[in-house]
């Protein structure tokens, strides 16, 4: 149970990560790479497919 735990706040740090790292980037840049401001939280969470 304790592991699990772990895992969700390790988890939930590297969602935080990438939605900042994302969040950085420009509208411009972000279109360079496919993506737009909304589908942040989904790449983000590692649930893109496009």
């Amino acid at each position: 149970m304790l592991l699990s735990l772990i895992r969700m706040v390790q988890a939930f740090r590297e969602y935080q990560r990438n939605v900042a790292e994302l969040s950085q980037l420009s509208d411009r840049e972000l279109a360079d790479i496919g993506l737009d401001r909304s589908d942040i939280p989904r790449v983000a969470a590692g649930h893109y497919n496009g």
